[in-house]
């Protein structure tokens, strides 16, 4: 009993790690991808510069908040196996 418990909480804990190293691994692919594309396309289209800055900007503080709400996510799951719940 006591070893299933032990063992739940473990792998909780574990996954909520795990969860964590990915989103931060996934948004930092997006929004570098975001910025090489966007880079080429100003190089691409100079007088759009403006308007493709902008977007962009705007993308990745969308991708920063999706990130910053999974790691969160992961912190409450981690937090609730170590026995402080919420």
């Amino acid at each position: 009993m006591l070893t299933s418990i032990l063992l739940s909480a473990g792998m909780a804990l574990m996954g909520a790690g795990i969860g964590a190293g990915i989103v931060a691994i996934g948004a930092g692919l997006g929004i570098g991808r975001i910025g090489g594309q966007a880079m080429e396309s100003i190089a691409r289209q100079p007088e759009a510069a403006g308007k493709i800055q902008t977007a962009m900007l705007i993308i990745a503080a969308l991708i920063e908040v999706v990130s910053l709400f999974a790691v969160v996510v992961c912190l409450l799951i981690a937090l609730n196996a170590g026995g402080i719940a919420f």
